[in-house]
């Protein structure tokens, strides 16, 4: 049987253009579980390799991205101190889509409609490659944590 195509997303055409190495893997979306947990266990990958884009906003620097390992919840507090803020918030659901261009389930660190500061959880500098959303629900970028790095204009981070 001929391998299923998989549309480029934005995220694979950066990528692309960046001369960067990577593979994109789709997944069964389940629309009532749009967990990293569900992406784990669709990939049948260590949930501690699939990582989950939050969007904040912070008190003094506006909004952040933090990507964290998809079984962890963020430390408020230590995302507030990392990035430079006193105190900082998730972003309320119905903003995510306005401000970055993705929609819950497919948020992707690479690509927003603008760059934000960026942190990605030092967990990821121990693995060969992780797992990020590519861009939209059903499809992950297998990626090394170091060009993720670059193509993110991330830096390593303790967020829980």
């Amino acid at each position: 049987m001929a391998k299923q195509k998989i549309n480029k997303t934005n995220v694979a055409r950066l990528l692309d253009k960046a001369k960067v190495s990577y593979e994109l893997i789709a997944y069964e979306v389940d629309e009532t579980d749009l967990s990293a947990v569900h992406v784990a266990a669709s990939l049948g990958e260590d949930i501690d390799r699939v990582f989950k884009t939050i969007v904040l906003h912070g008190d003094k620097t506006g909004y952040f991205v933090c990507v964290v390992p998809g079984e962890h919840e963020i430390d408020l507090k230590m995302a507030a101190k990392v990035s430079g803020n006193k105190k900082c918030d998730l972003l309320p659901m119905k903003e995510l889509l306005p401000v970055t261009g993705y929609i819950r389930g497919g948020c992707s660190p690479i690509g927003m409609k603008k760059h934000f500061p960026t942190y990605l959880h030092i967990s990821a500098s121990s693995y060969d490659y992780i797992y990020v959303s590519a861009g939209q629900r059903g499809l992950q970028v297998k990626i090394s944590p170091e060009d993720l790095l670059c193509q993110a204009g991330a830096e390593y981070a303790e967020l829980f």
